[in-house]
């Protein structure tokens, strides 16, 4: 007898081939999980006693890459699922974990094969879970890219292979059937029609066995759980076509439709491995996420100068100091120590050119030295790090169900109900009138019906929107966040560092004694050198006096001070600069908007310079495309009026508001809400807290150290607002393609199913026009990626 767990043949007398199943199959009865032999289509892989020690991947060293804090003392981490070949095994090992003390939450999504599992850290190791897994018939690992990889690499191949035997089926099977359609009344003899219909029967045996295999475990699988899936129609008129067709050929009467079934499956198929691609597309980004960390780091021996240990990158731990070689990446977040140095960022900002970064700079993982080498002082590693924060948000994003796919599904499940009542009424209308079509018209019904458009089109098109926002910089976090940015009618703006770019810049330059503009630049900037005040951060990139600087000196909240060529200066406020001289303070007239920065010397004033916070790159186009796109824009910050107003003039901005406290900033944003409008709030992520999770849709700029804390609904990494603007357009165009793809499937099977009641559909144009409505859905949501 075959054994009880995985069905290969068993001992004489045994109910189990081996002791590893008998103990797999003890430990599920065990915590009451029985039901899983009930449920699953497929049998379980051979358990497999013993294997690799789990205690290792308890160390924190090994945890660092993929466990993660969840807050309160609780810790999460994604493990990859080996051995699952239904969807019973998903509900095994998700109640496995949920009934192991100390697991607060589990999830196991049987198609990315993948586990969420959240458990109190104190009271719960991460071995003791992976044995858990273990003792109900699977391994479990840590998510690793390669694991993933090769186990998508090996679906793939599987759905190719099956399509390509189906292909070679319908091509072959073709052959045999193309003479009967084209033939006339006696030009093909009985005998030579009988061949022809057992060569098709035996070509049309390996595609029903083998490629249509998915299909049937799927339709096996939702009838065993009481649901009606889009597997269910498909499978059926698949068997019934093929059964029919058998019946035909070996009585020797009646029609044959193996071309219809072949075909059919080949569709199908083709059909499945674009959605494939589609999420394959969909996950680009994410693989590019995990390709930027590198493997090994050089960290540098304490104490020992500059011998270094090759290690894991994985083992590093905050305070190993690490030497980046140019053109290498930097393997954490942390802060460059000591020099400065050259990096690109455009993995997180999209923008190609290097940043320059000073001693004490923060420097985050993924980012590629182009300049000379440098020093890394870690801070921050692991699941910690603002690369695997944002890899963890837009994994999330990608294992949540949005509204519209869940609506979708509900439809589709309906739908099938309904497609089922109407082939069975039809065969029953039909044999009372004409006993030998209704077999047939029933099979044309439940074929050239297509719950796949239903099901399909909208999680295809919301997976190929998010890659596409991905590429736009825009890192959707939740995945309703799509469907609620399509339908946006405010966009509500903070200013600092979000429509400017938050740094202190050198806008205005008015001379007031004998020095020149260069001159005075130049002085300011031989000044501000040494400086670690955020305004003198607008002086450094000048270019300083070629001079020697002496008596350096930085007076905290006032300026700074120097003796130049023997010329006693001073940078900063005006009182602080008066002091030096004695001399009155002229009206330099600067724009009030911008904050003065006053220089001078011992006889009298030098120059004022004015100080600004800048637009950030793209800003005014992106501001323009959303108010062509017919949304209302308002601006709400804190500071003064004619800085907000500044911002707001340059900008077209009509409805602002300065001086705004947080709680004021949530009060607007509710006011605008109880009027009928959909609020999307644009802000850092950390000071607009309150009123981004009050907004209908919450976007953070992408904000490095502090992008782990940041809750919003979708990241904007890049500097640039454009790609706010393309991502809004995106989803606006995702929204229009799911509304095509449903109006198409309504449209499509509205006509279709009279037809084919009526009998003028036969199954071979049935099953060619439901493959091609599925593909014609796949497709238009791909279009989305361009």
């Amino acid at each position: 007898m075959d054994c009880a767990h995985c069905g290969l043949p068993a001992p004489a007398g045994a109910a189990f081939c081996c002791s590893g199943c008998e103990a797999v199959h003890g430990a599920i009865a065990s915590i009451g999980l029985g039901d899983y032999y009930r449920l699953r289509t497929a049998p379980a892989a051979t358990a497999v006693v013993g294997g690799e020690a789990l205690e290792g991947f308890d160390q924190p060293a090994v945890q660092a890459r993929f466990v993660r804090d969840a807050g309160g003392g609780a810790r999460e981490a994604e493990l990859l699922i080996e051995g699952m070949r239904c969807a019973a095994c998903a509900w095994l090992v998700e109640h496995a974990l949920g009934r192991t003390p100390g697991v607060v939450s589990a999830s196991v999504n049987y198609s990315t094969r993948r586990a969420r599992v959240r458990w109190a850290g104190a009271s719960l190791s991460l071995s003791a879970m992976l044995a858990a897994i273990r003792s109900v018939g699977y391994a479990a690992w840590p998510y690793e890219e390669g694991r993933i990889a090769l186990v998508e690499s090996r679906e793939r191949r599987t759905l190719l292979r099956r399509f390509w035997v189906a292909g070679l089926g319908m091509m072959q099977v073709m052959m045999y059937a193309f003479p009967a359609y084209v033939a006339g009344d006696g030009d093909i003899t009985a005998d030579a029609g009988s061949l022809m219909h057992w060569a098709a029967f035996v070509l049309t045996l390996p595609v029903v066995a083998y490629s249509a295999a998915p299909f049937f475990r799927g339709a096996w699988r939702d009838l065993r759980l009481a649901r009606l899936g889009m597997d269910v129609p498909v499978s059926l008129g698949i068997a019934v076509a093929f059964l029919a067709s058998a019946w035909s050929t070996v009585s020797a009467q009646g029609a044959v439709y193996f071309d219809s079934v072949t075909m059919f499956v080949f569709l199908l198929l083709g059909g499945r491995y674009l959605e494939l691609v589609a999420r394959a597309r969909a996950g680009l980004a994410l693989q590019h996420l995990a390709r930027l960390q590198p493997r090994i780091a050089e960290r540098l021996r304490s104490g020992e100068g500059f011998a270094i240990d090759c290690v894991a990158a994985t083992s590093l731990v905050p305070g190993d100091r690490v030497l980046v070689r140019s053109g290498q990446t930097v393997p954490a977040d942390g802060d460059l120590e000591g020099g400065d140095a050259s990096v690109s960022e455009a993995w997180l900002s999209g923008e190609s050119r290097t940043v320059f970064k000073r001693a004490g700079d923060a420097l985050v993982g993924g980012s590629i030295n182009a300049g000379r080498a440098l020093v890394l002082l870690v801070r921050r590693v692991g699941a910690e790090t603002t690369l695997s924060s944002i890899q963890a948000m837009m994994e999330r994003a990608l294992d949540e169900r949005p509204a519209w796919a869940a609506a979708s599904e509900r439809a589709a499940g309906l739908f099938v109900a309904v497609v089922l009542a109407s082939a069975a009424v039809a065969a029953f209308a039909w044999w009372q009138w004409e006993p030998s079509r209704a077999l047939w018209i029933a099979v044309s019904i439940l074929v050239v019906t297509c719950p796949c458009a239903l099901a399909l089109g909208t999680p295809t098109a919301l997976t190929v929107a998010s890659g596409a926002m991905a590429r736009r910089n825009l890192v959707v976090t939740r995945a309703g966040a799509i469907e609620r940015l399509a339908g946006i009618t405010d966009f509500v703006f903070d200013k600092t560092g979000t429509l400017t770019d938050g740094q202190a810049r050198l806008l205005d330059v008015v001379p007031l004694g004998r020095e020149d503009e260069p001159s005075c630049r130049a002085l300011a900037a031989s000044l501000a050198q040494a400086s670690s005040h955020p305004l003198d951060r607008a002086f450094v990139a000048l270019e300083a006096a070629a001079a020697d600087v002496q008596d350096h000196c930085n007076h905290a909240g006032d300026g700074v001070e120097a003796r130049i060529d023997g010329r006693r200066l001073r940078l900063g406020r005006a009182e602080f600069v008066r002091a030096l001289h004695g001399l009155a303070t002229p009206e330099p007239g600067i724009d009030r908007a911008l904050t003065t920065v006053w220089l001078a010397d011992e006889s009298g004033w030098i120059a004022a310079f004015g100080v600004g916070d800048a637009l950030r790159p793209g800003a005014r186009e992106a501001v323009e495309r959303l108010r062509r796109g017919g949304v209302a824009l308002h601006l709400l910050s804190g500071d003064a009026f004619h800085v907000v107003e500044r911002v707001a003039m340059d900008l077209g901005i009509a409805e602002f508001e300065a001086g705004a406290t947080p709680q004021r900033k949530l009060d607007s944003v509710r006011a605008l809400q109880a009027h009928g409008a959909r609020v999307a709030m644009v802000g850092d992520g950390i000071n607009d807290a309150p009123v981004l999770a009050q907004a209908d849709v919450s976007i953070a700029m992408g904000g490095g150290a502090d992008l782990a804390q940041v809750r919003a609904d979708a990241i904007l990494l890049s500097d640039s607002i454009a790609d706010l603007a393309a991502a809004t357009v995106i989803a606006r165009r995702a929204r229009r393609v799911i509304r095509q793809n449903l109006a198409w499937a309504l449209a499509y099977n509205v006509l279709a199913i009279p037809l084919a009641f009526a009998g003028l559909v036969t199954p071979l144009v049935a099953g060619v026009a439901m493959a091609s409505s599925s593909l014609l859905v796949v497709a238009n949501a791909l279009r989305l990626a361009r």
